[in-house]
């Protein structure tokens, strides 16, 4: 298998996405390797190898990675790559082993930017023609692929990622007499933070302040927009937020808000589901597998969401739901590896 990261060293769902899937396979007694940039590889674990991806763009590192990836594909009877990254080591592993090609769409390039660069847009389309295999996070970035590129995918589910709680209390931190509202993640246009931002101007009722965890290039437009609206006194910039302070402030909070433009599957959903907060989301793919109102689904519009958190802040009770566990996403793998060897 490649990936990028590895945790603690993750930059996104896809990197937590393949420490899980390693971790329950060499459980199961899998026989895996993964293939890594050794800049994010964890030290001294077994089935590990780190390659030195040096500098540059990643499609430069990630070419350093593929001859190693080749060399170890040679006992393997699959290859497993994840994203548009994995083109160039998986097509290398295929052109030179007897394996089988797998790969998995976490997300398009056309879900993380408003005008998607070509060049991963046709790796992406290269990548869905040439490998074996086709996996997606969930039925909605199945449906993408198969519109863009003609490609069929399995659909495997991630894992609902879980948060702990310290009972730290940040809506009292933060002096805050009214509802709490909390969004966390990249400040990107996909994450549709501007739409959240609107929309705060646009709610019914005064006493509810925003905090706003993580940071992007983004950031000093966002400030700068709040003010332009008047709303910037009720919107608390708290910046990067530690993974041993996530699950308090999901839990501080009386809503988690994800206003994305896209969102293939939506760990953040689940993380703050776990902490017993309630969500306000945009189409997502985790939406698919929950029921009831623990989720309030609205369009990546200020009027909609703001209706939405008029909504969700009337409701009573903690969500209930039923989560997916990374146990049953690693059964669903296997079972699929059994089936195409």
């Amino acid at each position: 298998m490649l990936g990028w990261g590895f945790p603690p060293n993750v930059s996104g769902g896809l990197d937590t996405h393949v420490g899980e899937l390693f971790d329950g396979m060499r459980a199961r007694g899998v026989d895996v390797e993964l293939v890594l940039p050794a800049e994010y590889a964890p030290d001294d674990r077994e089935g590990i190898v780190g390659v030195p991806t040096g500098d540059g763009d990643i499609l430069t590192r990630v070419g350093r990675m593929s001859a190693t990836f080749a060399e170890r594909a040679q006992e393997a009877d699959i290859v497993h790559t994840h994203d548009w990254f994995g083109y160039g080591p998986g097509s290398r592993a295929q052109s030179n082993a007897d394996v089988e090609w797998v790969t998995t769409f976490h997300s398009l390039s056309s879900d993380r930017n408003i005008d998607p660069p070509k060049r991963e847009v046709e790796t992406e389309r290269r990548l869905a023609e040439r490998a074996d295999h086709l996996i997606a996070v969930s039925e909605l970035t199945a449906a993408d692929v198969n519109e863009r590129y003609g490609g069929d995918c399995t659909v495997i589910y991630n894992g609902f990622s879980e948060c702990s709680t310290t009972g730290r209390d940040y809506k009292e931190e933060l002096g805050i007499d009214g509802e709490m509202l909390f969004f966390v993640g990249r400040h990107t246009d996909q994450k549709g933070i501007s739409h959240l931002v609107y929309a705060m101007e646009k709610l019914r009722r005064d006493d509810v302040t925003l905090v706003i965890g993580g940071s992007g290039h983004l950031t000093a437009q966002l400030k700068r927009f709040a003010e332009l609206l008047d709303v910037h006194e009720r919107i608390e910039w708290v910046g990067y937020v530690p993974e041993e302070a996530l699950g308090d402030y999901y839990a501080s909070a009386d809503l988690f808000v994800s206003p994305s433009l896209a969102e293939p599957f939506g760990i953040t959903i689940t993380e703050a589901l776990s902490a017993g907060t309630r969500v306000v989301a945009t189409e997502s793919g985790v939406n698919e597998v929950l029921t009831g109102d623990c989720v309030v689904e609205v369009t990546p519009d200020s009027r909609s969401i703001a209706d939405g958190i008029d909504r969700g802040l009337s409701l009573e009770g903690e969500p209930e739901y039923e989560r997916i566990t990374w146990e049953e996403v690693v059964d669903e793998t296997v079972a699929f590896y059994e089936q195409i060897v």
